[in-house]
């Protein structure tokens, strides 16, 4: 396919998507003491949202974050504009117990957004198994990544051996679920990992953050395609790639090669920077998506704060980021519309696919 033909063209013309998206971080704590959006100026934050709506053309957004008061706010913006909210909660290497407290208290504070707005859909988490403490060993995150997908881990996943972990959340799930239901009156779902099996009949719509990489890529649609035997609409609330070479083959990994260690955070080798690459993968998924019926998708992410664009190949951060708009250094023209980042290729493959008519 030629890149000089919009995409939509190539769309298959049944099976349109209820929730056409995109991912929007208000901040979240991934690592200790840090925050993905140092900055939370409701300026911008609404600006962006407004591009995402007229030049994006999305009609949905998962918002995520640690506070829930820049999650309202943010989501205050998007019905504003008239998106579909996805009000994401995401509390990084919380104890169990602190997990359901704030999973808890946001159900409430989504469910008045939903009274006063509407299209509120509330997302009871993000991948616990990783993210929160007490469901897999390991006290950080890097620890318990490195148990779910140790070889002898993904043998067992493999073979089809039930895992500790997912009874675990599923009772954890069983536990609060009744909460969630007194406190948001709307649609529940859970952003769950593919490692992750999850028993949807809690739940109203089935979410899945499903990466193409390597060593999935034959066997992707497949994956898939098993989401859909709860009879429940499947959402596919994240999926991305960062953009240089090879970016693709590793899909939810890509981001590893920073080395933030360095007093100045660099790339751990020598990358060549491929915006084609990133466009690529998204309108390839977005292709399968559609043809597979999927209810919705959300592309992960529109900005990364933290992943700074250079000159300098070794110090370009930005391509290890997710984000379909580069943030650009401090101090450096804004050529785009004013703001601290320019477009990237896949902003103008996600914006002539989500503009084709229903």
């Amino acid at each position: 396919m030629s890149w000089n033909t919009p995409f939509y063209l190539t769309m298959p013309q049944k099976g349109m998507m209820k929730y056409r998206g995109i991912n929007y971080d208000t901040g979240n704590n991934y690592r200790a003491g840090t925050s993905s959006r140092p900055l939370f100026d409701p300026v911008l934050i609404k600006k962006e949202i407004g591009i995402i709506r007229s030049e994006l053309h999305c009609d949905a957004i998962r918002i995520s974050g640690c506070d829930i008061d820049r999650l309202v706010t943010a989501s205050r913006f998007a019905r504003e504009f008239g998106l579909t909210v996805f009000f994401s909660p995401q509390n990084i290497n919380a104890s169990v117990e602190e997990t359901e407290r704030f999973i808890l208290e946001s159900a409430g504070a989504a469910e008045l957004l939903r009274a006063e707005f509407g299209e509120v859909i509330f997302v009871a988490g993000c991948e616990l198994s990783f993210f929160s403490r007490g469901f897999v060993g390991g006290d950080t995150t890097d620890a318990r990544l490195g148990r779910v997908f140790s070889p002898v881990s993904i043998i067992l996943n493999a073979a089809g051996i039930p895992r500790r972990y997912n009874w675990r959340l599923n009772e954890f799930f069983r536990k609060i679920m009744p909460g969630i239901r007194e406190r948001f009156h709307g649609e529940v779902t859970y952003a769950s990992g593919t490692w992750e099996h999850v028993d949807w009949d809690l739940f109203d719509l089935v979410g899945i953050d499903h990466y193409r990489s390597a060593w999935n890529r034959a066997t992707y649609r497949d994956e898939l395609k098993r989401f859909f035997r709860s009879g429940k609409p499947v959402v596919v609330l994240e999926f991305g790639c960062c953009c240089y070479r090879g970016a693709d083959e590793k899909g939810g990994a890509g981001w590893m090669i920073v080395d933030r260690e360095r007093e100045r955070p660099s790339l751990k080798g020598d990358f060549v920077r491929d915006e084609s690459v990133q466009a690529g993968y998204l309108e390839e998924l977005l292709h399968i998506f559609t043809e597979e019926h999927v209810a919705g998708a959300f592309v992960f992410t529109f900005v990364q704060p933290a992943y700074v664009h250079r000159a300098d190949p070794r110090y370009d951060i930005d391509m290890a980021s997710y984000g379909i708009v580069a943030m650009l250094e401090e101090g450096s023209d804004r050529p785009y519309r004013a703001m601290p980042w320019i477009p990237k290729k896949a902003f103008s493959t996600i914006a002539d696919l989500y503009s084709r008519p229903e």
